[in-house]
């Protein structure tokens, strides 16, 4: 059996690192992290419709409303004439009124009319946002937005 005596290199310090701790303690973190995540990560499970869009089924009776503007001024169009906010709020609540005394005690929500708001790619969100309030204030319960379907298709994907 062998043995150095007398070897210089026992003076000078080691220059190895012990991985093994640094091991031990990435493991550690990694185990912490795959119990902690599903915990942290809460959601409502939701399966979310797969058609690009839902054909609208018009009736004479909806309103339909077209948006537009730019960033100071916001244009809203009852049918194809202009209106003012207040005229907005009016004519909505005027439309209702009519519609409940013509059904009277008989009316059902499919008998109120709908919104259908047309509103230009280009419109800020505060114009559409504040048609659909004032649509809301008259007392339309159902407000929608019409789009153009991609193109290459309409439908189911």
């Amino acid at each position: 059996m062998a043995m150095s005596v007398g070897d210089s290199s026992a003076d000078t310090p080691m220059s190895d690192i012990n991985t093994t701790p640094l091991v031990d303690v990435m493991l550690v973190l990694l185990i912490i992290f795959l119990i902690a995540v599903p915990v942290v990560i809460q959601s409502v499970p939701l399966e979310l419709p797969k058609v690009r869009y839902e054909v609208t089924t018009t009736k004479p009776e909806n309103v339909l409303l077209s948006v537009t503007g730019n960033g100071q001024n916001c244009q809203v169009a009852w049918g194809t004439s202009p209106v003012t906010s207040q005229e907005l709020l009016d004519r909505g609540t005027a439309k209702l009124k009519g519609v409940v005394d013509r059904l009277g005690a008989n009316i059902t929500p499919d008998d109120i009319p709908e919104v259908h708001i047309r509103g230009d790619v280009s419109t800020p969100y505060r114009c559409i946002g504040g048609t659909v309030f004032t649509m809301q204030q008259a007392g339309f319960i159902k407000v929608g937005f019409i789009s153009e379907p991609p193109p290459g298709g309409a439908g189911a994907e």
